[in-house]
């Protein structure tokens, strides 16, 4: 879509100009010969830019300015100005423009600021869309009791420095949890980094959360900070704790413990202060008997313990939360919001959603999408599947391929384990792995072989 500058100017020989310039680059252009007649033409039209000249008869252009913030305005002001007036170019940008330009004019110039000046508005708007969108998506709802118990531990624990490990199933929303402390927190205006500790390569997580040097490794073309470089004074979110190998444990412990590392491949040490959080989908205790989680790593991150609850230990919160995703979803497309139908939300409420509220939010985006009307009936509910049915519906809920691939290893793997007599060797051989890469296999899923 053609963007449109409007040319505020009282020189009619600049004003068409400009305007035969910007039109051959693709513009729509208006004009406007005074300061009032601009004014009068941003009330009545769409205007991306303005390029305002600051000596005119009547208003002048620091007066147009000031009019305009004074009015909310947010279009971006380009200042045109004559050589002796560059102070006057400083109190306009004072007062809101974004830049100047001075006269006499290049035509050049004026359509590389232009396209600078759009770029960045572009994505002022990009990112304010963005935080909105955030801002829906990290909203934690409901008001059952088991959320309101939830709420309170947030709330007491977000002011301290403490750290904090979040519990919960896969699904259940410990992410916005994570982010909720954040907020809350001292630290709110400080960086909030998360690290998903299970998509890591056991090879690159090092240099993932320390950074490392160039010329450290093949393809490490150039320094990089690492995620706990990055949440200096901030936060530190280490999502699937639970999934990082016994070595990467001991290294992460050390460095919790003294807050300070080297890159790979370097030899400066690096002071951060960073809060941590960390979360899990398993019970760490039952890791730790297994061998599988470092006690003194648990006993360091167990500061806080919170546990999120279940949907299913939450279902009067689901009328709640489908009004909440129909109105986020709505949104994002751009259209009406759908409403839904009691006969709609009872037969919700019969589920017993093992994919928690990630799966009710995928089952209401795609209502939003498919349902052709305005309004959701039980019809256009298609049969839920139940919690029972058999362990590949296990995979149903599941957002993520990483965790879907985890969750199908598992029951592959056990299956074969089953044929073979728990004999790790013979389930190798017919499966074709070497036996120490399934025996690892069977350690991080978390199998027991008796």
């Amino acid at each position: 879509m053609k963007r449109t500058i409007l040319i505020v100017d009282d020189e009619e020989s600049i004003r068409f100009s400009l305007k035969g310039g910007l039109e051959d680059e693709g513009y729509n252009t208006l004009l406007a010969g005074t300061g009032e007649e601009g004014l009068q033409i941003v009330e009545s039209n769409e205007v991306d830019l303005i390029l305002l000249d600051i000596w005119m008869p009547g208003k002048d252009g620091l007066q147009i300015l000031e009019e305009l913030k004074n009015n909310g305005s947010r279009i971006p002001v380009i200042i045109m100005t004559g050589h002796g007036s560059i102070d006057t170019a400083i109190r306009a940008t004072r007062l809101g423009a974004l830049d100047f330009i001075e006269k006499p004019l290049d035509l050049n110039k004026i359509i590389i600021t232009l396209h600078n000046t759009l770029h960045l508005k572009a994505l002022e708007e990009e990112n304010a869309l963005l935080r909105k969108k955030t801002e829906k998506d990290d909203e934690i709802v409901g008001n059952s009791q088991a959320m309101r118990k939830l709420k309170e531990q947030i709330d007491r624990a977000a002011p301290s420095d403490a750290w904090v490990l979040i519990l919960g199933e896969n699904g259940t929303g410990k992410e916005l949890v994570a982010r909720r402390l954040h907020k809350k927190s001292v630290r709110t205006k400080q960086p909030f980094i998360e690290v998903n500790c299970a998509a890591i390569p056991e090879e690159l997580i090092e240099s993932e959360l320390f950074g490392h040097e160039k010329g450290a490794f093949t393809g490490a073309t150039e320094r990089r900070r690492g995620k706990f470089d990055l949440a200096h004074n901030g936060t530190l979110f280490l999502d699937e704790i639970a999934d990082m190998s016994l070595p990467t444990q001991a290294k992460i412990l050390r460095i919790l413990q003294e807050q300070r590392f080297e890159r790979v491949g370097g030899g400066q040490t690096i002071q951060v202060d960073v809060r941590v959080f960390t979360a899990t989908n398993k019970d760490l205790e039952k890791e730790i008997a297994a061998g599988r989680f470092r006690q003194d790593l648990y006993y360091r991150l167990n500061v806080i313990p919170i546990y999120v609850p279940r949907l299913i230990d939450r279902k009067e919160d689901i009328p709640g939360l489908v009004e909440h995703f129909l109105k986020l979803f709505s949104s994002l497309k751009g259209g009406k919001k759908k409403t839904i139908t009691d006969g709609a939300i009872k037969k919700l409420m019969q589920h017993d959603w093992p994919g928690n509220v990630r799966e009710l939010k995928n089952i209401i985006e795609r209502l939003v999408i498919m349902t052709p009307g305005d309004t959701i009936n039980g019809d256009d509910i298609l049969p839920l599947r139940s919690q029972s049915v058999s362990e590949t519906d296990k995979l149903i809920g599941i957002t993520l391929l990483k965790d879907a691939r985890a969750e199908f290893e598992r029951i592959f793997i056990e299956n074969k384990l089953k044929e073979c007599g728990n004999n790790i060797s013979k389930t190798a051989d017919l499966i074709g792995v070497e036996r120490s890469n399934l025996h690892r296999k069977i350690k991080g899923l978390g199998i027991d072989v008796g």
